[in-house]
């Protein structure tokens, strides 16, 4: 649609220039830093960062119905830069130049409302938001299209050349670093630890196809992340993890998306999050922040985090109701069909605590809630999604093992409207679904398939048929005839079918 088309109030607004004045915030001595560099930890007393538009209050400038109407006339521009999460350019990246922004078609990915039957079971009305349908199959390009396009801004700019961007990942972050580095080469390559033995085939083989340098290593995620960490104190790389506060802007893009689907009401919603590194829960509560103080939402919504009880310690931390005796511990994990949310010291759990605060404050009440949940559920209830006409991956099962936990313990009620983040595509963890239908997973994950959700191929070669067709060996006439009469004869048994009456 072409800019002469829109409504003329509008036009001004529709394409916009760089603006704001972003800079780095520590969030525990409050200390600001400008965005020159990259910082991934306040240089005064090492707290992680978020990035803060110090001219926030101009949005306000502007009433909601104009941001409602804004947002929605963008979605008709043929504008690449505007496509993905940079729709809400003013609160994703306002210092970044449209020219800057790296659009791979990542955002906007679809809310489908689950069907009829799934609904009864939980008891609600709840949508499936499939993160899986970005380019690299999974929630993390969000975070990497901002944070990509930032170094790509930097590059223009003649601050940054040669970069070696490099993450610690459990599979998915992999996976869409080395996806968007690859699109910036040769000025940026990049470089991925992994645990050695701890991703699916499915994830390992998208950042070698990428390109990326790919290092296996003993241990779990929260080894890989030490060293990464180790890597950009003493190296000249860019980090990619979630400690990057420009990931965290990028991932705010589900919560606005979210509002925008949802026509900016807000009440009696719920959205539920696996927990993970954290990085997502901290985008999704700022971002639903940032749409509440420019009045766009009338309202917070719930949020509810969910982790496994093989990993789980923000659970635990918020299992203290009194907030004054609250102490955060790490854990050792265990073994997790939820591989990403596989993470026992999650890197923003300081900015959890901070902004769990801040919104439930805001809110003038509870709205951050947290519920642990079983391997066993998780498998259970990803397979029953799927079996409903969904495309749930394992984080997915656990955001529904969640949801039931939540209405369970009375977190949500019957009247609320739920959105699940489905995190990633359900085919890069098909493993665990054949090791189920097998039943051969490992004791440690704690898990028991249950004979009724267990689906397997059936061979159909009745014995009394000795011709059947092969690759290079067709058959023909009366054998092929037979060969096909045979088969459906057998499937058609097998399924209790009757023959139509002619």
């Amino acid at each position: 649609m072409k800019l002469s088309a829109f409504p003329e109030e509008i036009r001004p607004h529709l394409l916009p220039a760089p603006g704001g004045k972003l800079v780095y915030r520590c969030l525990d001595c409050r200390e600001e830093f400008g965005i020159a560099q990259l910082l991934y930890t306040c240089p005064n007393c090492g707290q992680v960062l978020l990035l803060h538009d110090q001219k926030f209050q101009q949005l306000l400038d502007r009433p909601p119905a104009l941001w409602h109407r804004l947002f929605d006339y963008r979605k008709m521009l043929n504008v690449p830069a505007l496509k993905g999460i940079y729709r809400y350019h003013e609160f994703i990246g306002p210092v970044i130049p449209l020219e800057a922004v790296v659009y791979l078609g990542e955002g906007h990915t679809p809310m489908i409302e689950v069907n009829a039957n799934l609904q009864e079971q939980i008891g609600l009305q709840f949508f499936f938001k499939n993160d899986g349908q970005n380019p690299s199959a999974s929630f993390k390009d969000r975070g990497m299209a901002s944070a990509l396009s930032y170094i790509h801004y930097l590059i223009d700019q003649n601050l940054a050349s040669n970069v070696l961007a490099v993450c610690a990942s459990t599979g998915d972050t992999s996976a869409a670093a080395a996806l968007y580095a690859a699109y910036l080469h040769p000025h940026v390559k990049s470089a991925v630890l992994l645990p050695h033995k701890k991703v699916t085939p499915q994830q390992l083989s998208q950042p070698l196809g990428s390109g990326a340098a790919v290092f296996e290593i003993p241990g779990v995620f929260d080894d890989c992340m030490k060293v990464v960490e180790r890597l950009s104190e003493q190296y000249p790389v860019a980090l990619l993890n979630s400690k990057n506060a420009w990931r965290i802007l990028g991932q705010e893009s589900f919560a606005y998306e979210i509002c925008q689907d949802l026509e900016y009401e807000l009440q009696h919603k719920a959205v539920v999050i696996p927990v993970g590194n954290a990085g997502n829960l901290t985008a999704v509560m700022s971002g639903f922040l940032k749409f509440y103080q420019t009045g766009i939402i009338g309202e917070l919504p719930k949020i509810i985090g969910v982790q496994s009880r093989h990993a789980n310690p923000v659970y635990r931390y918020y299992q203290q109701t009194d907030a004054a005796r609250r102490r955060f511990s790490p854990v050792a994990v265990k073994p997790s069909v939820a591989q990403a949310a596989m993470i026992g010291n999650p890197v923003s759990m300081p900015r959890v605590i901070r902004l769990v605060e801040q919104y439930d404050r805001l809110a003038g009440r509870q709205r951050v809630f947290f519920v642990e949940v079983e391997e066993q559920a998780i498998m259970d209830w990803q397979l029953k999604a799927n079996r409903n006409g969904h495309i749930a991956c394992t984080h997915g099962g656990e955001s529904l093992a969640g949801l039931a936990a939540a209405v369970r313990q009375g977190y949500l009620s019957s009247r609320e409207v739920a959105v699940l983040d489905s995190t990633a595509h359900a085919l890069k963890f098909a493993g665990f679904q054949q090791m189920y239908f097998e039943q051969q997973f490992p004791p440690e994950f704690e898990i028991s398939p249950d004979r009724a959700l267990i689906n397997t191929p059936m061979l159909v070669h009745p014995p009394d048929l000795s011709k059947v067709p092969a690759p290079g060996k067709p058959l023909h006439g009366n054998d092929l005839e037979k060969f096909v009469q045979r088969m459906a004869d057998e499937i058609a048994g097998r399924l209790k079918l009757k023959k139509q009456k002619i």
